[in-house]
């Protein structure tokens, strides 16, 4: 008998673009609430791609009417790609410590997967470095009190992202360049996180975190690592009784993730083992 002809499947990724084309003729705040309606959609059916889409549209239409994202909308941003690049990331370090892992198959499918993760961070990138870092910095550099900090805490948000991103990168692709550029961006936003953010704020918190992880696993600095970390974790816990209500959990979460990796990572220092790397990224 002869095998059933494949049903042609549809090309979902034309789909969306037609749907969001179709949606952005409707008016500003209109388009907005829809695109936001439509990214929490996807996200609550595991669509990510789709979700980053639909986000990835809603910062065109902001930054063209020179506005920054809301809170809501930055979140949706961060955990859409998150999701997208995280998977791949989990696949690339099974095929690098697998026991298959010097099998040409296994070596030629790492590349595949390789490739997607890189495809992925320069999307995000792109959007950062060319859209809302420009965008929210001339936001922040025509503003004053509260409202200058809303928008430089945004600015710390994406600094953070730009240095999650090339730390990914630095992840698949050993060239210095991208881990000096997450320590860059990194270290950037920590600068401005502590000039403008409190020491128990959890995206300053997450940054220290992140910036610890990132000396740990790609710069190989254990000393600088612990030393950040540690430092993170002494002035959050110093300003503890001051800690905002609404960030109490965020803050604390994160204040433990900082604590178990020093824990750890002088425990193994201690006893000179090497060890796996450990992963651990701030919450979302």
């Amino acid at each position: 008998r002869n095998a059933p002809a494949s049903i042609p499947l549809p090309k979902m990724s034309s789909k969306i673009d037609e749907l969001i084309a179709k949606a952005s003729k409707q008016d500003a705040a209109e388009f907005e609430r829809t695109a936001v309606f439509m990214a929490k959609a996807a996200e609550s059916s595991e669509r990510y791609q789709e979700m980053c889409k639909w986000v990835v549209a809603l910062v065109d239409a902001r930054v063209k009417a020179k506005q920054d994202l809301t809170e809501e909308m930055r979140n949706l941003l961060s955990v859409g790609y998150k999701h997208v690049v995280g998977f791949r990331r989990s696949s690339f370090r099974c095929f690098q410590h697998g026991e298959n892992k010097e099998n040409d198959l296994i070596v030629a499918y790492k590349e595949v997967v390789k490739k997607e993760v890189m495809d992925i961070c320069k999307e995000v990138l792109d959007v950062l470095q060319q859209k809302l870092i420009p965008n929210v910095r001339e936001l922040a550099k025509e503003a004053t009190g509260k409202d200058e900090v809303v928008h430089q805490e945004a600015c710390i948000f994406y600094l953070k992202m730009v240095g999650d991103y090339y730390r990914y990168f630095a992840e698949v692709d050993s060239e210095t360049e991208n881990a000096k550029n997450a320590e860059k961006f990194y270290v950037e936003g920590s600068d401005l996180a502590e000039k403008f953010l409190p020491s128990t704020h959890p995206i300053r918190l997450g940054l220290s975190l992140n910036l610890s992880v990132c000396y740990y696993e790609i710069l190989k600095n254990q000393k600088k690592a612990c030393e950040l970390a540690k430092k993170a974790f002494d002035q959050a816990i110093a300003q503890l009784d001051s800690l905002d209500e609404n960030s109490y959990k965020d803050s604390t979460l994160i204040m433990q993730l900082l604590r178990d990796n020093l824990n750890l990572w002088t425990a193994r220092e201690g006893e000179g083992e090497e060890g796996e790397d450990v992963r651990v990224d701030d919450l979302q």
